[in-house]
């Protein structure tokens, strides 16, 4: 039998919708028993640019700037550790956030620059002057030169270019 998008039949199950704003925090479910499995908001995952993955963690109320942030710290507890750049499609608040709480000055600002992966980058707003200066995947202004190379076309024209592509090429499934 076909369903369709939205059908409730009298006799399957109600389903519950998760109606939680993304990055809000989740209220506390009280349960009955503890024998079923729990849910967690989502898995954040750290991968290197080829793209093996370094580190993952399970956030279980939201992806929060603090809970990145934290993430972070303990995959990188000291500087030699920490990598040059992070991209992030929420890289933005996450260096607010590291601002706000003097992380970036404590832990950050030394070695690490936070960077918005170029397809999230183009949703972000141009009013941003924080985002658009220091979270830019591709500044043209000298501040990153190992974000930003110089390419030749097919007729030998320099243009500007991204050093590495910041979109995930392809999918890595655990089972």
């Amino acid at each position: 039998m076909l369903q369709r998008s939205g059908e409730q039949l009298p006799w399957q199950p109600a389903t519950a919708v998760n109606e939680q704003p993304h990055d809000m925090p989740a209220p506390e479910i009280q349960r009955k028993n503890y024998f079923s499995a729990p849910h967690f908001y989502c898995v954040e995952t750290i991968c290197a640019p080829c793209g093996t993955v370094i580190a993952w963690a399970k956030f279980a109320k939201s992806e929060s700037p603090t809970n990145i942030l934290h993430f972070l710290e303990s995959i990188y507890p000291t500087e030699e550790s920490r990598p040059d750049y992070i991209c992030i499609d929420k890289a933005c608040l996450v260096l607010r956030t590291a601002v706000a709480n003097g992380s970036w000055d404590a832990v950050w600002k030394n070695t690490t620059r936070f960077i918005v992966d170029s397809y999230h980058y183009t949703n972000h707003r141009t009013t941003d002057e924080l985002c658009r200066k220091w979270c830019n995947p591709a500044p043209q202004d000298g501040s990153a030169p190992n974000l930003v190379v110089v390419d030749r076309d097919k007729f030998g024209r320099p243009y500007y270019k991204r050093a590495f592509n910041t979109q995930v090429l392809y999918c890595i499934q655990f089972y």
